[in-house]
């Protein structure tokens, strides 16, 4: 098996790259005949090719016949594009329900060559070790999957409690770290904005090493408060919504980064700051954040979110630069990768329209990766400890009284505190709701349902319970998930307190992932027992396990778009406005715990 985390420097190989530019030395791979898309100069160049050596570009320009020697591969594209390969600046792998291998194996046919991840999630269940096993199989893919450090675990202390805690001397530690690009996602952005040592200490440790410090400003105001967000140094953003949070990141000297994924649907409000005002489109970039499975397999990953910027009206070129040179740049890295020029890594893609995008073959340091839709190239698994299989840990057997609501004393009907998901959106509502009380119980009601988290990192059979609307499911429900960022406590919402008990049980037993159940039945079972997050099956396989998951949850009444993805969010603290956590409810607008019932109705 190939060790694709020993690729040679540019230093390395220097010598036999201008050898072979200047023809004394024959390429490994020539492609003659293309429409080369220049995205340092944004234009298309009819009729060039490119030489590669050693995975690296030697030669870009019109005819490179004189770097073909005897055993150079050489493939004429008939006048297709040949774009470099897409870089997602912000994405998290777990996200997709699969390991660094399988992800790789997911994305590499979507023509994504380059992803700058953040391993947040399983860094709240298992530390840095976590971390560290991400990072050393992120290394052995044959394409490029570089690691943020972590900055948040817990994303917002004193507001919920997580399997591990990261700090300053993990950063520092980490920053020595070969394939660590830099700090992950700041979500405690009120930290920074009131001066917490901790997080400027953290990103104080990134600058040394001369890294790139990830943001999360998720709040609307664009006041002093964003101002000193970004005084405390965060390089880029990707929480914007709407065109006026793009406009003000790109202002303040950050990457405005607008994602696409399984339910953020954040381009077409932000791109108008390039369509339609006309800024400069070298501060933006697209990424993807958040995909599962059937997303990456189903519909694609970069090149479905760069189709859907063009289709809101983004010039093809541009979109392109957004999803390749813009992110290379961002990271320090525009002489390794992001583009087809000299001594860059030798990723592309060749499609026969820029617009549609079709991804018809992908080269990743100079190899052919995939080619009509296939993975070509072994993906290197790292072996999983066993412990990292069993972190599900409950410390009791729940039952449906676990799920009960005791309305206060003496009240007939109560007015409660309800987490309003947003559809397509991470951000929730603070809603309330009018909910009836029998035999001391506050019952749900149509549109509003249960929701619990349980909590199981250390056992402490710990159970909150609160409501959420949206999802609309149909009496005698539960779904639960040990996917919950970012604590990743276990996430059960339902409409009947046994069925719940039974969903957080079952997850339990099979070390977790997602379960639908309906009138006394599971009806979908994604297992993810690695870190209760993530498997190490095909991401065929996990695909289909996550669709009939979807299915489930549709056929059990939910009529929301990605709703698993909702689901998912609903612990996430760092994003307004109400959330829920191991300590309680969460009002994310005052970053405080708050109450679940405002009092008795009228």
């Amino acid at each position: 098996m190939q060790d694709h985390s020993r690729f040679p420097t540019w230093q390395d190989v220097a010598t036999d790259l201008v050898a072979t530019a200047a023809g004394r030395a024959p390429a490994d791979l020539v492609l003659t005949g293309a429409k080369l898309v220049n995205v340092h100069t944004r234009e298309v160049l009819e009729g060039w090719g490119v030489a590669i050596r050693h995975g690296r570009f030697a030669y870009v320009g019109p005819d490179p016949s004189h770097c073909i020697g005897p055993v150079t591969e050489v493939a004429d594209l008939g006048g297709r594009f040949l774009i470099p390969g897409l870089c997602d600046g912000h994405m998290h792998i777990e996200s997709g329900m699969l390991t660094p291998a399988e992800f790789a194996r997911a994305v590499i046919p979507h023509g994504t060559t380059t992803m700058f991840t953040d391993p947040h999630e399983i860094a709240n269940v298992f530390g840095l070790r976590g971390v560290r096993l991400m990072h050393d199989e992120a290394l052995l893919q044959p394409v490029n999957i570089f690691t943020q450090m972590p900055s948040c675990a817990p994303s917002a202390p004193g507001l919920e409690t997580t399997g591990y805690e990261i700090g300053p001397e993990d950063v520092a530690e980490a920053m020595g770290w070969p394939g660590i690009i830099g700090l992950g996602e700041m979500m405690n952005f009120p930290g920074v904005i009131n001066g917490s040592q901790q997080m400027l200490a953290e990103i104080a440790a990134t600058q040394a090493a001369g890294k790139t410090v990830g943001g999360h400003y998720a709040s609307p105001d664009l006041g002093p408060a964003f101002h000193a967000y970004a005084a405390g140094g965060p390089a880029d953003d990707h929480e914007g919504v709407a065109e006026a949070d793009a406009v003000a990141r790109m202002r303040q000297g950050m990457r405005s980064m607008i994602r696409l994924g399984s339910a953020w649907y954040d381009i077409e409000a932000q791109i108008t700051a390039i369509t339609e005002r006309g800024l400069d489109p070298r501060n933006m970039i697209i990424c993807t954040d958040d995909c599962h499975s059937g997303t990456l397999v189903n519909d694609g990953h970069m090149d479905r979110a760069v189709r859907h910027a063009i289709a809101c009206g983004c010039d093809p070129l541009i979109a392109l630069q957004m999803a390749t040179i813009n992110t290379a740049t961002h990271f320090g890295l525009e002489r390794e990768l992001g583009s087809i020029a000299p001594g860059r890594r030798a990723d592309m893609i060749v499609t026969s329209d820029l617009a549609a995008l079709p991804v018809e073959i992908v080269y990743g340091r100079g190899v052919k990766v995939a080619e009509a839709g296939e993975c070509l190239v072994e993906c290197p698994h790292i072996d999983w400890p066993a412990d990292t299989r069993a972190s599900v840990r409950l410390g009791r057997d729940l039952s449906a009284k676990d799920f009960e609501i005791a309305a206060p004393a003496g009240a007939d009907r109560v007015r409660a505190k309800v987490i309003g998901v947003v559809e397509n959106q991470a951000p929730t509502e603070a809603l309330t709701a009018d909910l009836r009380v029998a035999d001391g119980l506050v019952e749900g009601a149509d549109g509003v349902c249960q929701i619990a988290l349980v909590e199981r990192h250390r056992g402490t059979g710990q159970v909150v319970n609160g409501f959420v609307s949206s999802f609309g499911y149909l009496p005698g429900v539960a779904v639960a998930s040990t996917v919950a960022h970012d604590s990743h406590h276990m996430i059960v919402v339902g409409t009947d307190r046994d069925m719940m008990a039974k969903a957080a049980m079952r997850l339990a037993e099979v070390g977790g992932g997602v379960t639908v159940w309906k009138d006394g039945e599971e009806r979908a079972l994604v297992e993810l027992p690695i870190a209760g997050l993530m498997s190490d099956r095909p991401a065929a396989e996990v695909a289909a396990s996550a669709q009939a998951m979807v299915d489930a949850m549709a056929a059990c009444g939910c009529t929301l778009n990605n709703a698993y993805m909702q689901h998912s969010l609903l612990a996430l603290v760092v994003i307004p406005a109400l959330r829920i956590s191991d300590l309680g409810l969460v009002d994310v607008t005052r970053f405080e715990l708050t109450d679940l019932f405002e009092g008795p109705t009228p």
